[in-house]
This record gives C-alpha cells, structure tokens and sequence, in this order.
C-alpha cells in the first residue's frame, strides 16, 4: 500500500514562515518527481512546486517563486516545502503528490500518488 502522508500545516500570520513535510511509504519512489499542489475555498487544485528525483531541477508557481523552496531527502523518501513570507492567498490545502515529470511539471495534472492534504492558513 503506498502512503504520502504531509504534515506540517498550520495557522501562520501573514509575512511568517511555514515547513511541510511529506513522508512517503509503502514502496520506493526511485525516479519519481514529487510535488506540491494547493486547493483554496472555492477554487481549484493548482501547482505549487516540483522537484526531481535527484533534486537537480526544481519548479514553481509564478506565484510563490523567490518565497518557496522545494527540496528532499530521498534516504527518507520524504520531500519538503520551505514557505517564506507568506500571504493570505497562501491560505489552502497543500497535497504532496508522486509521479511522472510529464505529469506534475509538463501538464500540472498531478501524479500517481497523492496524500491527504495539510491545512495552511494565512491570516492577516
């Protein structure tokens, strides 16, 4: 059974900081790309962040470049999102996901794996 599991959600003020984790478990994710995706109240799900699998390309949003910083440990088959001076349109749930590079960069579909979602509330 394959788990993504993210934590690190949370109720921040509006210029703070904020550090996801998703934890990935069940099987090995050698060669996959992981990402981040966010669904605000009312919209739908968007890309955040991606990162390959050895970490040497990474890719953002418009919107949250220069603020976010993906990265991973693929010993810990775990994947981060560092969250700087967050705002209230930060505010949504973040999904970690796994999958092809196609998928999650090229086409912004999202991958094979999902987690449940970690709650991240900016306010002002």
């Amino acid at each position: 059974q394959v788990q993504l599991v993210e934590s690190g959600g949370g109720l921040v003020q509006v210029g703070g900081s904020l550090r996801l984790s998703c934890a990935a478990s069940g099987r090995t994710f050698s060669g996959y790309t992981m990402g981040w995706f966010r669904q605000a109240p009312g919209k739908e799900r968007e890309f955040v962040a991606a990162i390959t699998w050895y970490g040497s390309s990474t890719y953002y949003a418009d919107s949250v470049k220069g603020r976010f910083t993906i990265s991973r440990d693929n010993a810990k088959n775990t994947v981060y999102l560092q969250m700087n001076s967050l705002k209230p349109e930060d505010t949504g749930v973040y999904y970690c996901t796994a999958g092809p590079a196609t998928n999650i960069i090229l086409h912004k579909r999202g991958g094979d794996y999902w987690g449940q979602g970690t709650q991240v509330t900016v306010s002002s």
